[in-house]
């Protein structure tokens, strides 16, 4: 509930503090003196766009804070969650404007936008101008408020799962086409590639491993000749190293023989000898196995030559174009499978589509249930409120679109947020007159009746605990007034009502009656607003019917409102 509002330094207020009735506060006065001063301040604190030209003139800035108690809104919790505010019992508002236009936004003294400030103050409080485009009067919330009143809740969550689920599988769908789409434009390219480094038979290391084959096979002659020589020296001359240090060894095993210290010498001796007699058997074995193989040569700087240019064209090492052709596999292999899977979640998506069509097709027919029961409830209601051949309508349709996920009866439709109707409330005020939709209403008395009827039959199932009317009262009078009267009065039992009005009929159902007035302190004009007591009651309800000059009979009427309104 609207706790209190505080103002200070705004337009002709100096400084007050309104507090409300949890249920029904009427708030009266004199044309001009200010009541519109106060929906004003709080507009603004609940968001709306800020002048400095509301600032009191000769003060520093304007302050505005609305308190209120009893708050339990899941979405007033997430929004001031995310946005880093405290969360406490109070829930406090406030607006600061300079005076050279600058505005300051507060939620429980933390600092916010303006924009968190008018979506928490939309979540709490629907305040019904006369000339204000009001929540009910926007087709885009006549979903929501009906499917309250259906209490579809659970069906409706059923379908926005399913529908979120569906339009995943509809986005993977679409990028594995778009990926196959891609490769089937490249697949000529990706299997030419294929085919080359395929039929090159590319092997790791095999460009070192060619050039060093090339090398020996280019000096063959001279490794032949060489190894041949080395072969003489070690062992096949007549003076080889083999004899001289045979000889040498034979002698140094006379020395040992005598004198011990040759011994380390013999054994070192005897090393050298197996040294070169095992380099000798590998130069023999070498020189008999060369190869004077030039048809071997030129294959393999046909190989060299056609490694190179495959490095240079796909500007790529050896292991460069292995790791490509891995690449090429991977990607020829990913069409087989993308299809595969492409298959596998348009199977999927067509189930969810049947799935989809059959909760919408549930959501629509309860709300179809419900629209009529609406449509009764709201009729009632503007009988008793003074429009007796009112026809009200809930006018669901739905959009036909060949490719659309919901099918029901053979056509296809166009899935929405929560279903696939539209929804939108007509209406007619007059007999012989077609309904048309809540927004065209042109009285402004009727736009205020329909209002309160619709609020009244919504009254279980709305979110809005807070409910504020200016002139609601527009165009009406006598019975219709009394009618209205009543209304708000069984309307507060839900909801806090803040009204303000200029009929006796309606102000006489106050729980709690302010009035506001207007008045010259210190030659400066100052607005005022002062909770009435009974007496004080009386003479503005009486004010009310007889104007300035309250008769006794003003006096008695009044007291007679407000008794039969107990």
């Amino acid at each position: 509930m609207l706790f209190s509002l505080y103002i200070k330094n705004f337009a002709l207020i100096e400084e007050l503090t309104v507090a409300f009735h949890p249920r029904l506060t009427i708030i009266t006065g004199e044309t001009g003196a200010g009541k519109s001063i106060l929906l004003g301040a709080l507009n603004l604190v609940l968001g709306d766009r800020a002048s400095s030209d509301l600032v009191r003139s000769g003060s520093s800035k304007a302050v505005i804070e609305a308190m209120l108690k009893e708050v339990s809104s899941e979405t007033i919790a997430t929004l001031l969650h995310n946005a880093g505010v405290e969360i406490a019992p109070e829930l406090i508002l406030r607006r600061e404007i300079s005076s050279s236009g600058q505005s300051r936004c507060f939620i429980n003294d933390t600092p916010c936008t303006a924009a968190l400030l008018k979506k928490a103050g939309e979540e709490l409080i629907d305040l019904h101008g006369q000339h204000e485009h009001q929540l009910l009067l926007h087709a885009d919330t006549h979903e929501t408020m009906l499917d309250d009143f259906a209490l579809t809740a659970g069906e409706v969550m059923a379908y926005q799962t399913s529908r979120a689920t569906l339009q995943g599988l509809m986005r993977q769908a679409h990028s594995l086409k778009q990926d196959a789409a891609s490769i089937r434009e490249k697949k000529e390219m990706i299997d030419f590639q294929l085919n080359e480094l395929n039929s090159v038979e590319l092997k790791s290391n095999e460009v070192e491993s060619i050039e060093s084959e090339i090398i020996i096979l280019e000096n063959a002659e001279t490794l032949f000749t060489l190894s041949s020589t080395l072969n003489e020296l070690l062992y096949e001359s007549e003076h080889s190293l083999y004899s001289g240090i045979a000889a040498a060894l034979h002698t140094l095993e006379k020395l040992a023989a005598i004198d011990k210290r040759f011994d380390i010498h013999l054994q070192e001796s005897r090393t050298a000898t197996s040294i070169i007699d095992e380099l000798s058997r590998f130069t023999r074995s070498y020189a008999s196995g060369i190869d004077f193989n030039p048809q071997r040569l030129d294959g393999l700087r046909e190989r060299q030559l056609l490694l190179q240019r495959l490095c240079k064209k796909y500007q790529r090492t050896l292991d460069g174009l292995i790791e490509l052709r891995k690449e090429l596999e991977a990607k020829s292999a990913l069409e087989e499978n993308l299809e595969e899977r492409l298959n596998l979640i348009e199977q999927e998506v067509k189930s969810r589509k049947v799935e989809l069509s059959r909760e919408a097709a549930t959501v629509s027919a309860k709300r179809q249930k419900a629209a009529r029961r609406l449509e009764t409830a709201i009729q009632e209601q503007l009988a008793g409120l003074g429009i007796p051949n009112a026809t009200f309508i809930v006018s669901m349709t739905h959009e036909a679109h060949p490719d659309g996920d919901i099918s029901v009866d053979g056509s296809a439709f166009t899935a929405f947020t929560s279903g696939y109707d539209k929804i939108e409330f007509l209406i007619s005020t007059n007999s012989g007159e077609k309904p048309r939709p809540l927004i065209k209403v042109a009285s402004g008395g009727e736009i205020s009746r329909v209002m309160l009827a619709m609020k009244s039959a919504l009254a279980e199932s709305t979110n809005l605990p807070i409910l504020i009317f200016d002139e609601i009262d527009t165009g009406i009078s006598g019975r219709v007034a009394e009618a209205v009267g009543k209304s708000l009065k069984k309307l507060s039992r839900l909801h806090q009502i803040i009204a303000i009005t200029h009929l006796p009929q309606i102000a006489a159902m106050a729980d709690l009656h302010l009035g506001v007035k207007k008045s010259l302190q210190q030659e400066r004009t100052v607005t005022e607003v002062t909770p009435l007591d009974h007496e004080s009651r009386l003479q503005a309800i009486a004010s009310l019917i007889s104007g300035h000059k309250i008769s006794a009979s003003s006096l008695t009427l009044a007291a007679e409102l407000i008794e039969g309104a107990k």
